[in-house]
């Protein structure tokens, strides 16, 4: 059973949800409505995962956490699944071109390809695809918006061009 809760945090309300594998979810959302990323079969009720992956969160967003120590189950084509992997072997404070991690994943060319696939991460931070940007430096497209990748990026004292 999945299992939902939605937690306060300094970037707005957070939905984390997990099954018994891992972390299914992680959304942010900015506005004062709570994310509305649950689906009809998910139950809204905190499980020992979706706490600790919010004390983790809330660690990372008050400087004192780099690395999440969490079991992950994002669901995905074996491909996304690929792209979400190769974003958590990117070092936190740093950032990696789309270009660059096509390559990383074997396939130059896969640029549209792995971001379309970041954008499709259910998993925000945690599967940092935040730390992906455009080749010139600048922020090109998350979920989130733009203003909260700055923000990520500027935390983990990243270097991108301002726009």
């Amino acid at each position: 059973m999945t299992h939902y809760q939605i937690y306060p945090t300094a970037l707005g309300q957070v939905l984390i949800a997990a099954d018994d594998l891992g972390l299914l979810a992680l959304h942010i959302s900015a506005a004062a409505a709570e994310p509305a990323r649950a689906t009809a079969d998910w139950r809204r009720q905190a499980s020992a995962l979706t706490d600790r992956a919010a004390a983790q969160l809330s660690e990372y967003l008050c400087g004192e956490r780099r690395d999440f120590d969490l079991p992950l189950n994002p669901r995905g084509t074996e491909f996304q699944r690929r792209v979400w992997a190769s974003l958590r072997a990117i070092p936190y404070g740093e950032t990696r071109s789309y270009r660059e991690q096509a390559a990383a994943l074997g396939n130059p060319k896969a640029i549209r390809a792995a971001a379309r696939a970041n954008g499709a991460n259910p998993i925000a931070i945690v599967v940092p695809c935040h730390r992906v940007i455009g080749a010139d430096g600048s922020l090109t497209g998350y979920a989130g918006g733009l203003e909260m990748k700055a923000r990520l990026l500027n935390l983990e004292g990243a270097a991108f061009a301002a726009s």
